[in-house]
């Protein structure tokens, strides 16, 4: 064996080691994880309220099944509501209910686009109370509100007329007129009377 062939055997190995190394590493680089750029709310931000909704913006786009997002409010209570919308590079989760002053911690769990899950969370600071969905009650009729009985005096004064009652004023009503204009002919005829010069 030469020396030429001695040397070549270990390079002609690392060739091939080399070309075969080649497609696993194309392969890593291609399934690479997803890597979360921002949040909006920003990590570790004070916002006026808490807005409606929560959104993380990675790298490549996500896969929605294995998908959640869920933020817990001050009391650690969830305030999220409905699934994740994908949509391109950004997952965006809507949240509810009342929404105290106070800090709110977000913590999600991502499919990357080659399967595998990502995790992680991130926190802001709300100053004030806000609300969204939060139904308001319906107003209750109050004793003041319901109106108070009435006496059966007043059902009857405030009650219409009926067609008798209309019929005895007006024959009554007539019966008047008639006395009246009896008494002033008679006063007439005394007053001719006794203006007839006597014979």
């Amino acid at each position: 064996m030469t020396a030429t062939t001695s040397v070549r055997r270990p390079l002609l190995a690392l060739l091939a080691g080399a070309l075969l190394a080649l497609p696993v590493a194309g392969a890593t680089a291609a399934q690479a994880h997803d890597v979360l750029q921002s949040t909006d709310p920003a990590d570790g931000s004070t916002v006026a309220v808490v807005p409606d909704h929560v959104t993380l913006t990675f790298d490549e786009p996500a896969l929605l099944v294995g998908t959640e997002v869920m933020v817990h409010d001050p009391n650690e209570r969830m305030v999220n509501v409905g699934p994740p919308v994908l949509v391109d590079n950004t997952v965006t989760q809507e949240v509810t209910g009342a929404l105290p002053a106070g800090v709110y911690t977000v913590i999600y769990r991502v499919t990357s686009a080659d399967g595998h899950p990502i995790e992680g969370r991130f926190a802001f600071t709300a100053t004030g109370d806000t609300s969204y969905g939060v139904a308001t009650a319906a107003p209750t009729m109050t004793a003041s509100a319901v109106p108070a009985p009435t006496s059966s005096a007043e059902v009857a004064a405030s009650a219409p007329a009926s067609p008798s009652d209309e019929r005895h004023v007006s024959a009554g009503l007539l019966v008047g007129i008639a006395a009246v204009l009896v008494v002033a002919g008679g006063i007439v005829a005394w007053l001719l009377v006794r203006r007839r010069p006597s014979s």
